[in-house]
């Protein structure tokens, strides 16, 4: 009997220290319709186990250019007196469950869902995004962690905790147009960090965040952009400085950005104060692609690279360290369906355009000085 005891117990150990896989990426309007379910095929063909979408769904403030695609298409064979058109309440309306039906409800395995600031542009608001997504904030592990962590605590929140093979995955909420966290939040992160801390089972900490924090190289569009963003961010950054002290892994992802960008924390400021955690951008889901900032010159396209959609695939290892792999979604990996939606012209134009080309200046706020704060 002892025997068989002690076979079940080294199984079970082995089966929990089985490296596995996430993915993650964030920002999919403009042309998420298209790129998205190619990610969504992409990641099924891996072993991920779950995808994380770290925010800005669509653009809110203007039309996509996706959604206009595809009724241009519908219009094309029709008499000019029997074509719609997208008007600017209709287009309100539809916008979100449009995320739904097209880049969602595309993934056949669970995905988490991040606050951007495109959320938040009017007339959207942080309760309206909760309202809509309310089926992914209650998805049964969320809510058994919520009321573990609380009993009393009813309420449905854009940041929340899941807790999945001995790392704990925040998800953040600086999507409002101040890119900071509030009060309860700040308050609801340390105490998280410090149950973290006190908790030998928790090997690692993963922060998902639609902006990164403060001071990194993508400083200029971070949590830098605000004052309240860039002193509330430095206060959790120091406090994940802190957990890895005491022998926590703690890594950070981000997107907000729409290039691909790694080891972000390693600047002049993080390295006079206090250490450089391992971070990345990822906002390549779709959405208009920026320049490059000034401080990524010279960076290899391994670490900094701009014009192209993908996805990072995380390997979490059975120490409960990660790895990341930048799996690149290319114009020949858009599905059929997608291209007849939205017309061959259109995916075209998703891959050989949709750039910003303004520079994005990062330098005067990674240095060894404040950057928004007076």
């Amino acid at each position: 009997m002892k025997i068989i005891i002690l076979l079940l117990a080294a199984t079970l150990s082995a089966n929990a220290q089985q490296p596995w896989q996430f993915a993650v990426a964030g920002d999919s309007r403009n042309c998420g319709d298209v790129v998205m379910p190619a990610i969504a095929n992409a990641v099924q063909n891996t072993h991920a186990q779950f995808y994380w979408h770290l925010g800005d769904f669509r653009k809110i403030y203007d039309f996509d250019e996706d959604m206009l695609a595809a009724i241009a298409v519908t219009n094309a064979p029709l008499p000019a007196e029997k074509q719609t058109h997208l008007s600017i309440s209709d287009y309100e309306k539809q916008a979100w469950p449009d995320f739904i039906a097209n880049q969602a409800g595309r993934f056949q395995l669970p995905i988490y869902l991040g606050i951007g600031n495109h959320e938040t542009y009017a007339p959207k608001t942080k309760g309206e995004w909760v309202a809509q997504f309310g089926d992914w904030l209650t998805l049964p592990n969320i809510v058994r962690q919520r009321l573990a962590d609380n009993p009393s605590d009813r309420l449905l929140k854009p940041y929340y905790h899941w807790i999945q093979n001995g790392v704990d995955f925040l998800n953040l909420d600086n999507g409002g147009q101040d890119y900071a966290f509030d009060s309860d939040q700040m308050k609801w992160i340390s105490d998280r960090l410090k149950y973290v801390k006190e908790h030998p089972e928790i090997t690692t900490v993963v922060v998902g965040s639609h902006a990164a924090l403060p001071h990194s190289l993508s400083c200029d569009h971070s949590m830098n952009q605000t004052p309240q963003g860039e002193r509330s961010g430095m206060i959790v950054y120091k406090q994940l400085l802190d957990l890895t002290k005491a022998g926590k892994k703690v890594y950070l992802f981000a997107s907000h950005s729409h290039y691909k960008l790694e080891n972000i924390f390693d600047t002049d400021y993080w390295r006079n104060n206090g250490g450089v955690l391992p971070g990345w951008i990822i906002g390549t889901a779709g959405a208009i692609r920026y320049r490059l900032p000034d401080t990524a010159a010279g960076m290899p396209v391994s670490r900094a690279q701009t014009d192209v959609y993908g996805y990072y695939l995380v390997n979490v290892a059975a120490d409960g360290s990660l790895t990341v792999d930048f799996r690149e979604v290319k114009r020949t990996d858009i599905p059929t369906d997608v291209e007849k939606t939205f017309g061959a012209g259109f995916v075209d134009k998703c891959f050989a355009g949709n750039k910003d080309d303004r520079m994005a200046k990062s330098a005067n706020c990674v240095a060894n000085v404040p950057c928004a704060m007076p």
